[in-house]
């Protein structure tokens, strides 16, 4: 049995050992590269970390005892408990700092790293000059006990989430968001991200490339694709990881964390389904969505109301191809009555709505033709308090009708001419919250008289855009594929159909004087790149729309990568560049072949018997947000005579900013055809820009098909 003199001396010994691999560890960084079973032991740090802690703070109990320099005994049991924790502590900091060359960046990685390696740093000092006085030692003691304390709260910090150990103090109150304010991302999708996905995609620990606690982060997408696309369910990673089978390691959240409810996935799903988008405000989606119905309950503005609801008969009834009539939220007796449809609006419908004239309270009739329609019937609506009529051609009498509704508190009479008579009468309804006053003709002077009649009503006289051009939305191209043999059917369109198309097929931009008028569809037989923008009177010109088409011409008889691509990039290796298949630009893993430590190199060889390539064509994908940028350098070099001879090189221009994810052609004319094989070269950019977030970092290349033609 050993004996504790032995032990001492063992922990002794290994604690050197510790302190050595530590500095090591601390001073190569991610400089090192770790085999699998190592980085299964970095893993084993939040396992570990309990070991030291415990172990520490019982050794340090230890010298508070009272006479304990009297009691060898004890003084050595407490001694070695210390010295055992200093040893955990060193194994704990080392597994530690493994794990954090993984996908752990930030400022809180920081305070935990390097309060962990002072702490070990501490009870080594503090172990070896142990025999100071006591009072030094007990001070020493406290110290090095509230480092402890902080390191373990940043690495909570790290693992749940900024605050972990002193939320339960704070206060649980939430302020209550008034129903027309709440925004669909901000108050009812990121509250669901932030519990349930954030602790894994934050500052300080970002899996899979992919940052979520701010909307940047959410737009720039991972490693593995964007993280939505607008209505798209299949190529949008939330949708994809949320739906999958629980028990698939990609599944997401992982299934030890929390789940997300089926109201959480449903509300997330159809967030996509309507746009996905980060500012839209709920009230502005139509009452009777999926999202809307479920959204709504959780904000002030569900009021409670105490009348009886309408026989669900006659609301069923009352639901028409031109008119819709909904609860006003899930359960709620409430009405929401919306007409829509202006071909088909029956000024007569209005009298079908006294079954349910106590349960309406929302009614909308905006850009129905209400000209000369009796508007009397509104008074019957005793709960009616919020009515929209924007665009309806209203006249001052109708207009009378309304200003007596003493219920309304919302009214949006935006569109409609307010004469200065009108303008009195809407000036005593000092029940409005809100008055929506757009394109109503008003002047200066009565918008500031009515702002004075109603001072506590938030009136919203809209946008005076007379004079301001607009910026046209992007033409849309349309084309059966991107790699043909014959020939391509190009076609361009856009949603304002005076908008004029001006087209170039040779990816220059082009402008609305020298440029191709589109007329009707464009037949292409060769390889290019089509851009298009469109114009039109009192508009600005539209961004450029692109489209890459790629006649298959000469395949190569024989090829061969010089240097394979990463092994997260691969695809199915040389044979994906002369496949002509496309890849999709999102799909960064699936079709591409990506480089960022060697330069792509493919040997080409071709039928010496046949006619020799002229021109190549190559597709890349861009993404700076994702680091995949033009190459630094493209060369085409030809075997002539044993000897490799330049016969094209460039290189690409880059972005200043980061764009979305998009495939780009390149085409090369090469100076002679008089070679045995060619060797094409694409340099990754060694550094990227200072405008970059990661500056500094090596850049990607990613390529997907090269074409041949003569």
């Amino acid at each position: 049995m050993l004996k504790i003199s032995s032990i001492r001396s063992i922990l002794e010994s290994t604690l050197f050992v510790w302190i050595g691999l530590t500095i090591i560890f601390t001073l190569a960084g991610n400089s090192l590269i770790l085999p699998d079973w190592l980085q299964v032991f970095g893993r084993s740090h939040p396992i570990l970390l309990h070991f030291p802690i415990v172990l520490l703070l019982m050794g340090l109990l230890f010298f508070w005892i009272p006479g304990i320099d009297s009691k060898p005994e004890v003084r050595e049991i407490g001694e070695i408990s210390f010295l055992a924790g200093c040893n955990f502590a060193g194994i704990t900091v080392i597994a530690g700092l493994i794990l954090a060359q993984e996908e752990y960046t930030g400022e809180l990685l920081n305070w935990h790293k390097w309060a962990g390696v002072i702490v070990f740093s501490g009870c080594v000092l503090l172990y070896f000059y142990r025999s100071i006085q006591a009072k030094a030692m007990r001070i020493s003691s406290l110290l090095l006990a509230g480092g402890i304390i902080a390191t373990g709260h940043w690495g909570a910090g790290l693992t749940h989430g900024e605050d972990f150990l002193l939320a339960p103090m704070k206060s649980d109150e939430v302020e209550l968001i008034p129903l027309a304010e709440a925004e669909i991302f901000a108050d009812v999708v990121q509250p669901i991200l932030q519990a349930k996905c954030v602790s894994c995609h934050k500052e300080g620990k970002i899996k899979g490339e992919l940052r979520m606690d701010h909307i940047e982060g959410l737009q720039k997408g991972g490693k593995s694709g964007p993280f939505v696309l607008a209505g798209d369910f299949e190529k949008s990673l939330l949708i994809q990881r949320i739906n999958l089978p629980e028990d698939d390691k990609k599944h997401m959240p992982p299934k030890n964390k929390a789940q997300l409810t089926d109201e959480e996935l449903l509300i997330l799903s159809e967030w996509v389904t309507s746009g996905a988008s980060f500012e839209q405000k709920l009230v502005t989606l139509p009452a009777k969505s999926e999202l809307y119905q479920l959204a709504s309950v959780k904000f002030e503005g569900k009021k409670i109301y105490s009348f009886d609801a309408a026989d669900a008969e006659d609301i069923e009834a009352l639901n028409t191809s031109f008119r819709s009539v909904q609860p006003l939220f899930p359960e709620s007796p409430a009405l929401d009555v919306s007409y829509f449809g202006i071909s088909t609006f029956p000024p007569k419908s209005l009298s079908d709505l006294k079954s349910v004239k106590d349960q309406v309270v929302r009614f909308s009739l905006n850009k129905m033709p209400l000209a000369g329609v009796d508007l009397k019937f509104l008074k019957d609506f005793e709960h009616l308090e919020e009515l929209h009529v924007n665009f309806t051609d209203l006249d001052a009498e109708q207009l009378k009708e309304i200003s007596e509704l003493k219920t309304l508190e919302i009214l949006a009479l935006s569109g409609n001419t307010i004469e200065a008579a009108s303008l009195q009468h809407i000036s005593k309804m000092s029940n409005l919250k809100k008055l929506y006053l757009w394109q109503t003709g008003l002047s200066l002077d009565q918008q500031k008289s009515i702002q004075t009649a109603l001072p506590e009503t938030e009136i919203d006289f809209g946008f005076d855009g007379k004079g301001i051009l607009y910026k046209l939305n992007n033409p849309i191209i349309s084309q059966e594929k991107m790699i043909y043999q014959d020939s391509l059917e190009l076609s361009i369109s856009h949603p304002i159909k005076t908008a004029q198309i001006r087209y170039t097929l040779d990816g220059t931009e082009p402008d609305s004087i020298s440029s191709a008028i589109y007329t009707q569809p464009i037949f292409v037989s060769s390889t290019g790149k089509l851009l298009a923008k469109a114009y039109a009177a009192e508009w600005k010109g539209s961004g450029s729309s692109e489209a890459i088409f790629m006649r298959s011409g000469i395949a190569p008889i024989d090829f061969k990568l010089i240097n394979e691509p990463n092994s997260k990039y691969k695809a199915s290796g040389a044979a994906t560049l002369f496949d002509l298949v496309k890849a999709e630009a999102p799909n960064h893993g699936q079709k591409w072949l990506g480089y960022q430590d060697d330069p792509m190199i493919v040997e080409v060889e071709f039928d010496h018997k046949a006619n020799q390539p002229k021109e190549l064509s190559i597709s890349l994908l861009y993404n700076e947000g994702a680091h995949i940028f033009p190459p630094s350098k493209i060369t085409i070099d030809g075997l002539v005579n044993g000897k490799w001879q330049q016969l094209a090189s460039t290189i690409p221009s880059a972005s200043t900013s980061a764009l979305s994810a998009r495939s780009e052609l390149l085409n090369f004319e090469l100076a002679s055809t008089n070679y045995e094989k060619l060797k094409i070269t694409l340099t990754p950019l060694p550094k990227l820009p200072n405008w970059h977030p990661n500056a500094g970092s090596k850049g990607w290349v990613f390529v997907d098909e090269m074409i041949f033609n003569e």
